[in-house]
């Protein structure tokens, strides 16, 4: 039970006691720092608490504290009470200290730890590698470890590749962990293609370079400027891209404050791991760490590749936080410093977007798409500035405009299902064309299939134009796709009520209004009561 402020003032100011029970309630109001702060003291005060060294140690990874970190972890082995999270922190230090005996120490452990033990065939690899004892080949063989652990080995195994010279085999081993365009398949590219660069192969890094994300851009812009490679993939470098793909793949399963420790020692494993800085800054804004996610972006440096998607993650944050007047001056201070950077005015006309602003949103677009037809390259393709535009446009009302944007779109990016189904939509909500905007949404879920909102797309398609049925079914798919979402679900009641269930209908309606605010949720109380009428019909 959280103590109360009476209760707290009842205990000395000086007190071990205190200092754990004001960290605690600290922390439980969202001053984590503060919380930090606390246990520090505590621990302090009673070093042989291993409760006080436990939280100590957690609040001091979330908020990246190594001096005090390291100081509790060591405390807790010293008391054999050490958890996997903090022998992550002891071999990071290690490694990155080229301490090797204790880093083997720590592996060692682990290896009896019921969760981490997966990873530690991949630990004794780069382990091996960087003390130069040992073959780090041979840790990563198909008998070595679960099925969790063969699919880290398959990775670091091509990752190891490259870094010992192999790199016509470690790029093809690598080829498969990269076709999904993600932050960290990102991450892997551009780590191959420094390593391929160090090799002299730097055709082969252009060709891994190739794409549209904007970390992508910025490799390849780096590599033809002739700026000298990152260092070598170091053993502490390894460890940081293991606990990236953890930290990814624990936000994706909604264990955020597992998540949140391993993307903290990613970073610490490695300072210069900008795609672990993005991760941790994402997962510490979904806490409503808003404060500290924008540390964490400010400490991207400039020159990596990832910098813009963290100057573009930085606004968003700050939209969120309620301060989009000062996410919108920093995105103007910067169309005026690089008028010529594509990024910098599709990112001022995201906030106008966020903001509401739509034709300002279209005029900023406007700008960044004169910029690239001119050849400046960004991280938009050129069909996804035509859309960007063209969504502004129609948020403004001006849809004459806006169509023809979305069809420039379209022309460019013919198999693109976002601009099919956008297109297609659009006109569906005017009524308009409608034979034509079922077949644009249906190709749309053609190439996008299991898409939620595509599915609800192609429902209301055939709701409009009366195929009822029809409409039941892919709406009723869709919701099981995305049972939170509140458009799906009234689309969905729409279509019961026009069928007849009306009691059915009422359930939808009912489950929408428990996700939609304003116009949507006054529409939605008034069908529950009267049930639906013209006036009343979801766009």
């Amino acid at each position: 039970m959280a103590a109360s402020a009476p209760a707290l003032a009842t205990v000395e100011q000086g007190s071990a006691l205190g200092a754990y029970l004001r960290a605690r309630v600290a922390g439980n109001g969202g001053d984590f720092d503060r919380a930090r702060q606390g246990y520090a003291a505590a621990l302090a005060l009673e070093p042989g608490n291993m409760l006080l060294a436990q939280r100590a140690m957690e609040q001091a990874i979330a908020a990246g504290d190594w001096t005090l970190a390291l100081k509790a972890a060591r405390l807790l082995e010293a008391a054999g009470s050490l958890s996997g999270e903090g022998r992550f922190l002891l071999l990071g230090d290690a490694l990155r200290e080229r301490q090797w005996r204790q880093a083997n120490v720590q592996i060692e452990a682990l290896a009896k730890d019921e969760v981490f033990a997966f990873a530690v065939p991949v630990l004794r690899a780069w382990a091996a590698q960087g003390s130069g004892k040992g073959k780090p080949f041979s840790f990563l063989t198909t008998q070595s470890g679960s099925e969790l652990s063969q699919s880290y080995i398959a990775e670091h195994r091509a990752l190891l590749l490259l870094a010992t010279g192999n790199a016509e085999e470690g790029r093809e081993a690598l080829a498969s962990f990269i076709e999904e365009e993600t932050i960290r398949t990102q991450r892997l590219r551009i780590l191959a293609a420094t390593l391929l660069v160090r090799r002299g192969r730097k055709a082969e890094a252009l060709a891994l370079l190739d794409g549209d994300a904007s970390s992508l851009t910025a490799a390849r812009a780096r590599l033809a400027a002739k700026r000298p490679p990152d260092a070598p993939l170091t053993a502490a470098a390894g460890f940081s891209e293991l606990l990236l793909r953890m930290a990814t793949e624990l936000q994706g399963e909604q264990v955020p404050g597992l998540a949140l420790s391993l993307a903290r020692l990613a970073t610490f494993a490695n300072p210069k791991n900008g795609a672990a800085q993005l991760v941790l800054a994402e997962t510490l804004a979904q806490q409503g760490r808003h404060e500290a996610a924008l540390a964490v972006l400010g400490s991207v440096v400039r020159d990596d590749p990832f910098a813009g998607d963290a100057a573009e993650r930085r606004v968003g944050i700050l939209v969120a936080a309620d301060r989009s007047e000062e996410a919108l001056a920093q995105a103007k201070a910067a169309t005026v410093a690089e008028p010529a950077a594509v990024d910098h005015w599709t990112r001022l006309g995201d906030i106008y977007g966020q903001m509401t602003r739509y034709a300002e949103a279209a005029e900023a677009y406007g700008k960044a798409l004169e910029l690239a037809k001119g050849g400046a390259e960004g991280g938009q393709p050129l069909w996804g500035l035509w859309l960007l535009r063209g969504s502004a446009l129609t948020q403004a009302g001006k849809w004459p405009e806006g169509k023809a944007a979305l069809e420039e779109a379209l022309k460019l990016g013919p198999t693109q299902a976002v601009v099919l189904n956008y297109l297609g939509y659009s006109q569906l909500e005017r009524r308009e064309n409608l034979a034509e905007a079922e077949r644009l949404i249906a190709e749309a879920s053609k190439l996008q299939p299991d898409d939620p909102a595509i599915t609800d797309s192609l429902g209301w398609a055939h709701y409009v134009r009366g195929n009822y049925p029809k409409a039941i079914e892919l709406l009723e798919r869709a919701a099981r796709g995305q049972p939170s979402d509140a458009a799906i679900n009234e689309h969905l009641g729409d279509a019961y009520y026009s069928a007849g269930r009306r009691f059915e209908a009422r359930h939808a309606w009912a489950a929408a209004l428990v996700y939609a605010e304003g116009e949507p949720a006054a529409r939605l109380r008034a069908k529950i009561e009267k049930g639906l009428r013209p006036e009343l019909a979801a766009p």
